[in-house]
């Protein structure tokens, strides 16, 4: 098949590969080979499916990460965190109701403990395995005896005591109990009432795109607990999942059932803006080195509301307790651990866009589905070909040469009919890079590659000076060929932007909302306003593509912010702006 290419596009073929087989960066959304799903309408009068997963558990067991999500038959784990390897697993109690949704998972020493959220609430049984690598696991209850426990999660206390948090719901709150675990994690002791949403003081808890519906009472979900310095942080999801304000708070006490106090700068884990938007209704684990990491939940809803996929950032707590997640360019390449670090000190690259809203064209296009669309930074469109025939490409014009140091290919479900985890499937590309838009050469050869990846991420060993790409299908995993967003990272020549000038913050009558204004910077292409409760704690980060102004809902009641701005470029990031304060 690689030599049909020799003819369709005259190329030099690379004396060696210039990619990382085992990159030291990644670069959101995770490169997982997710499953797939039935859309749960007819798109386009097609009954088609998607790939989708969601509400991540990632535990810390001898070392290795386990990551389990909503319907994958199956879970990952990792060493490393730069691959991520599939075990297959089914804990499906029936035929009627679904494999795994909302899963909960704790390492509790030679242990590893599961539990699943299903449909069937009269057999929720608990799982156990000593060598989950394998895929071996047993039943440790036929069924776990406490009702309706949607959506648990695990915690297990430095005295030996443990408990179990759940709870989906926008009209019920969020419960815990204690377990005994001399009766196989039985339950003992009364069920408590944590935690409910109180939208009419917490911005960033209301329903719907940018918090803008008053019309649905908002959904909290995905409890989580993490124990820091003798203080326990009780983490959870709101508004909903379809939106791209989906994040999680935290609540604070001094005991695992409480009395918990809601933590003044929440939402913790928040990416409103980017590719990829949403970060809730995850997990806190800490890496091999120590290092605190925070994995959630993002959207990429075109065929179905709930079509998801797994976001994963750098998080900790700082001096004073308070915990936090950095998802400043949160869609971009971050360098992984190589050992202990701070995670308030950024881990990007500084590998800039070169793609975006650059000039594209593509062998073919189906009505509504243009080249454009996948070089406009945004997962929710997508370009497709008519077919998924070798030889299908699409190609980019960076406008003038630039540096290119690695390169993401998100592939889009368009015309799939496949359903659950597909083993032996897989994608095979050229992508292909030229200085002049007629000679050619090789830059990532893909042709032999035999894994599904969806998102596949590819670090370049030392980076390429260069103007025209063009990926070429080889080989589609299911449906047509078709991109979300190939997106190119690396440096154009020239400075940075300026300083963004005429920076201000506007509080609203109503104080959960703000409007941030600026001047245009020369050379940016997108802006980040970096706020929070402290002018030494700016965590919260906002994307925003274009120019503002910005329209904010997310904030509390009775708090003072303080906020910068920084403007990005194809050669760099700007100084940020002076503090505000609102």
């Amino acid at each position: 098949m690689r030599w049909l290419f020799l003819l369709l596009f005259p190329i030099s073929l690379a004396a060696q590969p210039n990619w990382r087989e085992a990159p030291a960066t990644y670069c959101n959304p995770l490169n997982l080979d997710y499953a797939y799903i039935p859309s749960r309408h007819t798109y386009y009068g097609r009954d088609e499916s998607h790939r989708s997963t969601a509400d991540p558990a990632v535990v810390n067991y001898k070392d290795t990460l386990y990551l389990f999500s909503t319907n994958q038959n199956g879970y990952w784990w990792t060493d490393g965190m730069s691959r991520w390897n599939f075990v297959a697993k089914s804990f499906r109690i029936n035929r009627s109701n679904d494999d795994v949704c909302a899963p909960g998972a704790w390492a509790w020493g030679d242990t590893l403990l599961f539990m699943p959220s299903h449909m069937d609430y009269d057999r929720m049984p608990l799982y156990v395995s000593t060598n989950p690598r394998a895929g071996q696991w047993e039943e440790m209850l036929d069924s776990f005896p406490q009702p309706h426990a949607w959506d648990p999660s695990f915690f297990k206390d430095d005295d030996g005591r443990a408990y179990l948090y759940w709870g989906s719901s926008n009209h019920y709150p969020l419960y815990g109990v204690e377990l005994d675990p001399a009766r196989n994690y039985r339950p003992s002791g009364p069920v408590a009432e944590l935690v409910r949403l109180h939208p009419e003081e917490h911005g960033w808890e209301r329903f719907g795109e940018n918090n803008s519906d008053t019309t649905i009472v908002p959904y909290s979900e995905g409890l989580w607990m993490t124990k820091h310095d003798g203080r326990y942080y009780l983490q959870y999801a709101a508004p909903g999942t379809e939106w791209n304000v989906y994040a999680d708070g935290v609540y604070v006490g001094s005991h695992p059932l409480g009395p918990f106090t809601y933590a003044p700068y929440n939402p913790f884990s928040f990416k409103p803006g980017g590719f990829i938007t949403g970060a809730g209704h995850g997990s806190t684990f800490r890496g091999r080195y120590g290092n605190y990491w925070h994995i959630a939940t993002g959207l990429n809803w075109i065929k179905y509301k709930f079509e998801r996929r797994l976001v994963l950032f750098p998080a900790g707590f700082d001096e004073g307790g308070q915990l936090y997640c950095n998802t400043a360019f949160g869609d971009y390449p971050h360098y992984l651990p190589t050992g202990p670090r701070s995670h308030r000190e950024s881990t990007f690259t500084g590998w800039m866009m070169l793609s975006f809203r650059k000039k594209a064209r593509a062998s073919s296009s189906l009505p509504g589905k243009g080249p454009e669309l996948a070089v406009d930074e945004n997962i929710r469109t997508y370009w497709s070909a008519e077919t998924a025939d070798a030889g299908e490409f699409l190609a980019i014009d960076l406008g003038k040469p630039a540096a290119i140091h690695a390169v993401q290919v998100n592939y889009a479900d368009e015309d799939a009919h496949v359903y659950d985890k597909q083993p032996g499937i897989y994608h095979q590309y050229l992508l292909l890079h030229s200085s002049d838009g007629e000679n050619w050469e090789v830059l990532v050869d893909k042709s032999a590659n035999s894994e599904d990846v969806p998102h596949d991420y590819v670090e370049l060993i030392r980076p390429v000076r260069t103007r025209y790409l063009k990926l070429v299908n080889v080989h589609m995993a299911a449906g047509k060929f078709a991109i979300a967003g190939l997106r190119v990272f690396g440096k154009a020549d020239g400075r940075p932007p300026g300083q963004v000038k005429g920076f201000s913050v506007q509080r609203h009558a109503d104080s959960r909302e703000a409007a941030f204004s600026w001047q245009k910077a020369p050379g940016a292409y997108a802006y980040q306003i970096y706020y929070g409760i402290a002018p030494g704690k700016l965590y919260n980060c906002i994307f925003v593509a274009g120019e503002g102004p910005y329209h904010f809902r997310g904030l509390n009641r009775g708090q003072r912010y303080y906020a910068r701005i920084e403007a990005l470029g194809e050669s760099g990031v700007s100084r940020q702006s002076g503090l505000r304060g609102f």
